[in-house]
């Protein structure tokens, strides 16, 4: 339904711009790149998905052969007010395509000398980057994301303001893999870059970027500043979790060079420009054409058939085009940008409100804007493979994600987001984080050795195997930060979360059926049944048990306030955590009772049944003992 709703306005959209101007589509059907065509276009789709999604305002510019083809605000950036959305005034918050000025900026002093791409970034650092895996991390592994760092949240978006030595320093994220070798998308890594920068320059951070980028490129409206400039201030978009509901304050980011930008579509594309044009536009030059043509070069290749990395950008290559880009979210804003290489065009898109879980516009617009302006050429056809069915059983199972935390409890996203590939009977297969707009999994079929392409689609799943076992899955659908490697049986979470929401399960009717045995037995007149030791260990077996509840519940309340409040997962929660460490502690202690007490029931005359319950509860705090390690759920540190 809403599919064809998308292309019933696609279609309207087209048909307005075909009687705005008589320009005939180029031989290859593809729609003419007009400011009329594509404002056109926009004009349908946006303001209809904004309304579908519950998003308040977005903002949208192209560029297109050194100039702004169309530049657009659309919806409001004040909910109260109804104030609209001026392009050209109105700050949203781009989220990691900040990160591309920090690039940039370390490109800058790479031309100037000051860096090099392939020394330790040891040299360039106050503080030290423990050694592992027996190299060093240089700065092409950050720019690539490839310093091998399992994921950091604690003091990302943070309700206090730190500097920056400081948040990089207190805490140096463990390294899952070695530099150079595994793509795993790094906010640590791009913070690190920005204090380079800042050490190396002799300037603080926000001040090298708005001398040395932002000036250069007229860009008023701009800045790395927070909490924002008052000249600044009275233009910045509030945002939203969706337009209906809660407003999200503005957003403190610790790791400013990864996140912390302020910005307009109008400056973004100035931005866009410079880079289009071999780093300069409008009388300002920020980097020499050798220098930006490195920067969107392919620096790293995981794959052969895969996306590449350049330096900072990834390429996100599409119907045969030379694409680079890169994406950014905050908690309230998320935004994508666009820089079609060979055909001098770009396109940035932000919204300044998460909207409604199948709110699409964002993640479809730049696929549409290809298939609309730039569509691939017929595709030949490809057989499907006779052993696609044995190999689809092959490859199903659940997948490790490599951006993740491991060192911590953050584990239990993980454990919770597993993708999964799932095999088909006729022979295809399902990998769950690639849905249609309708929220279906994308089916795909093998075409050559290992080479899965996308049915009615040009997607590719790459699967790479070692020694006999699957070492890895890439897709072109994914930028290339982010690589998929089988689970560990012990770390599936096929068997794990069923056994951990039947752990909660059964602790909770152990701890209710407590009082409601004794009620019955107050209201019937019936004694307790056990006496002395027996109920004594009865006692403390049903004290555990509540425990062990608690201590549960007090994660799973910490996690879910923490989705939704992640400046919240600061410092300031440490005594929190530690509280339920403890208590997780005592409720590891105290398994000695419940084991006691089944060991002593199961001696005694006692019902089959109140035995089994004793066993069962033994099984549960053993369980609960499993995802405490398995989960490192209690750790000396609390970073995470």
């Amino acid at each position: 339904m809403f599919r064809k709703a998308i292309m019933a306005a696609l279609v309207v959209c087209a048909a307005t711009a075909a009687h705005a101007k008589s320009v005939p589509p180029p031989p290859d059907g593809a729609h003419p790149l007009t400011a009329e065509d594509v404002g056109s276009w926009l004009d349908g789709l946006i303001p209809y998905s904004l309304a579908r999604g519950d998003i308040a305002g977005a903002e949208v510019v192209v560029v297109k052969d050194g100039r702004i083809l169309f530049e657009k605000g659309y919806g409001v950036s004040d909910v109260k007010t109804q104030a609209p959305v001026d392009p050209d005034v109105t700050l949203f918050r781009p989220g990691s395509i900040s990160k591309l000025f920090t690039w940039t900026a370390a490109m800058q002093l790479v031309e100037d000398g000051k860096l090099n791409l392939d020394t330790d970034v040891n040299r360039y650092l106050d503080f030290k980057i423990p050694p592992a895996y027996g190299k060093p991390i240089t700065l092409r592994d950050l720019m690539t994301h490839t310093p091998g760092f399992e994921e950091t949240i604690k003091g990302l978006f943070s309700n206090k303001r730190e500097p920056l030595r400081e948040v990089l320093a207190h805490w140096i994220p463990e390294r899952m893999y070695p530099p150079g070798e595994v793509s795993a998308y790094s906010n640590y890594g791009a913070a690190l870059t920005g204090y380079i920068v800042q050490r190396v320059s002799g300037e603080k951070y926000e001040d090298y970027v708005a001398h040395h980028i932002f000036a250069p490129l007229k860009m008023a409206h701009s800045t790395f500043v927070q909490p924002l400039p008052k000249a600044l201030a009275r233009d910045m978009s509030k945002g939203y979790e969706t337009a209906s509901g809660k407003e999200v304050p503005f957003e403190n980011v610790n790791m400013s060079p990864a996140g912390a930008l302020s910005t307009t579509a109008g400056d973004i594309a100035r931005f866009m420009l410079a880079h289009l044009n071999d780093g300069s536009y409008d009388g300002g030059q920020i980097l020499k054409p050798e220098t930006a043509q490195l920067m969107h070069s392919r620096a790293y290749t995981p794959v052969a058939g895969a996306q590449s990395m350049g330096l900072g950008f990834y390429h996100e290559d599409r119907n045969g085009h030379d694409v680079v880009a890169h994406a950014g979210d905050t908690l309230a804003f998320h935004s994508d940008l666009h820089l079609i290489l060979d055909e001098k065009v770009g396109i940035y898109y932000t919204q300044n409100s998460l909207g409604k879980p199948d709110s699409m516009v964002r993640g479809y617009l730049y696929r549409a804007f290809m298939d609309r302006y730039f569509p691939a050429a017929p595709a030949a056809a490809e057989p499907t493979l006779k052993t696609a069915k044995a190999d689809a059983q092959r490859i199903a199972g659940t997948y490790d994600q490599s951006r993740r935390s491991d060192s911590n409890f953050m584990r239990i996203a993980e454990l919770f987001g597993q993708p999964k590939v799932v095999a088909d009977a006729d022979g295809t297969i399902g990998f769950d984080l690639l849905k249609d707009p309708a929220g279906n999994p994308y089916k795909w079929r093998e075409v050559a050795p290992n080479q899965w392409r996308q049915v009615n689609g040009a997607g590719k799943l790459i699967v790479t195997w070692k020694d006999g076992k699957i070492a890895r899955i890439d897709s072109d659908q994914f930028p290339p930060v982010i690589v998929f490697s089988p689970a560990p049986l012990w770390r599936s979470g096929v068997w794990n979360v069923p056994l951990l929401i039947g752990t909660f399960a059964f602790l909770l009717l152990v701890v209710l059926f407590w009082p409601i045995k004794a009620i019955l037995r107050w209201r019937y007149g019936s004694p307790f049944p056990l006496s002395g030791r027996a109920a004594m260990l009865y006692r403390l077996s049903r004290v555990v048990a509540l425990i062990d509840l608690a201590f549960l519940v007090g994660w799973i309340a910490f996690l879910t306030y923490g989705s939704s409040n992640v400046q919240a997962m600061d410092a300031a929660f440490d005594p929190v955590l530690r509280g339920l460490q403890v208590l997780g502690l005592i409720g590891v202690a105290g398994t000695v009772f419940p084991v006691y007490q089944a060991a002593t029931a199961w001696r005694s005359p006692q019902p089959w049944w109140t035995k089994l319950t004793d066993v069962l509860l033994v099984l549960a705090c053993l369980s609960l003992i499993w995802f405490i390690v398995s989960l490192k759920l209690i750790t000396v540190g609390l970073n995470y």
